[in-house]
């Protein structure tokens, strides 16, 4: 049995997503994974197909296609890796470096470029605060590549399909009228730096106490207590 204070090496990328739903959610599940590859199981297949299907429709697109209010500039890839740089923590380069998938990358007329995360929701809700520290992770990487030349980044913001009403009947079959909302996220680096920091401080020091309303944890808990180590 791996020590309760161990600090393992299964990861040295830190996925742009963690720093807004791990960080938001149960320290010692963020550890155990970040350490010794332990990550708890994830329940929503079907928001990946969502958000393939709505990457894939603007494939090609222009940003006018996107939202009128963008400058001129176009769908340069879909789903594309990046990778950062050593990431800065105190003066030094730390171990870890930003490892992610972003969805829309947006080439503009002026050289810049674009990061947007396409959303899929039931309702259309502002979640740019959110989601702020995972785009403003794709730019870092884009800005400070572990290779290739840098691409500036302009602009970061999520593209919102929102649910409406169903449309069809059942010969023709059925559809879903949705809501197409674009919500641009202010660019923060600062306080990119920040989470940086304390992700970082977290995933390398002793196992936090698991979060009081952390599910998992709790789930762990009882079955240990009702059946023992079995």
């Amino acid at each position: 049995m791996a020590s309760s204070n161990a600090v393992g090496s299964a990861r040295e990328f830190i996925s742009p997503s963690d720093l807004t739903f791990s960080w938001g959610g149960c320290h010692r599940c963020l550890w155990l994974n970040y350490n010794h590859g332990l990550r708890t199981p994830g329940f929503m297949p079907l928001v990946g197909d969502l958000a393939n299907m709505q990457e894939n429709y603007f494939a090609s697109k222009t940003t006018a296609d996107i939202a009128p209010v963008l400058p001129a500039g176009k769908v340069a890839s879909l789903g594309g890796w990046v990778k950062s740089a050593l990431i800065p923590v105190n003066g030094s380069n730390s171990k870890f470096a930003i490892r992610g998938k972003y969805d829309l990358l947006i080439e503009f007329a002026d050289g810049t470029y674009g990061v947007i995360d396409c959303k899929f929701q039931a309702k259309d809700s502002d979640k740019t605060d959110l989601y702020q520290p995972q785009l403003e992770a794709y730019a870092f990487a884009l800005e400070n590549p572990a290779t290739g030349e840098p691409k500036p980044v302009s602009l970061i913001g999520l593209l919102v399909w929102s649910l409406l009403a169903p449309a069809g009947d059942v010969n023709k079959g059925f559809g879903l009228k949705l809501k197409h909302s674009w919500r641009p996220i202010t660019r923060n680096p600062a306080a990119l730096s920040t989470r940086l920091t304390d992700f970082i401080t977290v995933v390398t020091g002793e196992m936090p106490v698991a979060k009081d309303n952390c599910d998992m944890c709790n789930y762990l808990t009882q079955r240990r207590d009702f059946i023992g180590a079995k």
